[in-house]
């Protein structure tokens, strides 16, 4: 049975079908929308047991999408908590082995378990996950750390900030042979202002060239550590020495990190941002799916 990923019921008469191509593999994507190997894990189990799963998308638009290991390029996971996933709950970890690569984005911010992201484990736990992971996704070039967002914010008259958690990263990753560093600036849209203003939360949103010299400091201090930093969406980094526009999901680097070699579409994402750089993926996720995680900054969650 497909498993349904929200109550909606949709008309089933041309409903499109993703990743059926007799050309070229697709990119899954799990999820951009919302934590599923944290939040949903034995659906996404259920979803890569049947090999195929409907999609509530954006602007309610349902789709259908072939997850048929034949089918798919790479799977891409995105979280901020694997544990799921490494303790092979609902044997989520079997059914993600049956890919041909898998890619992992990670997120850790150092904020985990404050009040900014209460649903998220502490630094410190997030950190031991990257043991589990690293054979997980095969090798330490299969994941990307997100250090993402980088926030700040005021508190009792003084200014706070996650910053200065990179310097505990960067070792960590060092001595794990871990170099790809997504980074970005917290991107405060209306809801997210909102809620910021309902919790009494004082945010801060430096200038763009104040960021631009941040970025410029976490750059030197990468390299010391042999890490590359990656700017996520945000074109006012770009020329920043050190710093790298992002494709998060990069057909460049899947193709070359694939088993195979295996070729895959290079065009760039035309359901992303403008300065999203990321080249085509099939998302499975839908922002029906409520993620607990609780981030004070989220730009998906309508219900936090």
């Amino acid at each position: 049975m497909v498993p349904l990923i929200n109550r909606f019921t949709p008309d089933e008469k041309n409903v499109p079908l993703w990743g059926r191509s007799i050309d070229m593999r697709k990119i899954i994507s799990a999820s951009r929308r919302t934590d599923l190997p944290a939040s949903f894990p034995a659906w996404l189990a259920g979803a890569l047991d049947a090999e195929s799963v409907r999609v509530f998308g954006p602007r309610r638009r349902m789709y259908t999408v072939d997850l048929r290991p034949e089918s798919v390029h790479t799977l891409v996971l995105w979280s901020k908590d694997f544990t799921s996933l490494i303790e092979n709950r609902y044997h989520l970890r079997d059914l993600v082995s049956k890919y041909s690569q898998i890619y992992l984005h990670f997120t850790i911010t150092g904020l985990g378990g404050s009040f900014i992201e209460s649903g998220v484990p502490a630094p410190e736990a997030a950190l031991r996950q990257l043991d589990d992971l690293i054979p997980i996704a095969g090798s330490p070039e299969s994941i990307s750390v997100r250090f993402d967002p980088i926030l700040f914010w005021k508190d009792g008259g003084e200014t706070r900030s996650n910053l200065s958690f990179f310097d505990t990263l960067a070792p960590e990753l060092e001595s794990r042979a871990l170099t790809r560093v997504r980074i970005s600036f917290a991107q405060w849209y209306g809801k997210a202002r909102r809620r910021a203003g309902n919790r009494g939360f004082d945010f801060l949103d430096p200038d763009e060239q104040e960021k631009r010299d941040i970025a410029a400091r976490l750059a030197t201090s990468a390299d010391h550590r042999g890490l590359s930093l990656y700017a996520c969406s945000q074109s006012f980094l770009d020329g920043v020495p050190g710093i790298h526009p992002s494709s998060c999901i990069d057909g460049n680097l899947l193709q070359s990190l694939h088993p195979e070699r295996e070729p895959v579409s290079l065009r760039k994402d035309r359901g992303q941002r403008k300065d999203c750089l990321c080249t085509e993926s099939v998302d499975i996720g839908s922002y029906a799916q409520a993620c607990p995680h609780s981030c004070l900054y989220c730009y998906a969650n309508p219900k936090v």
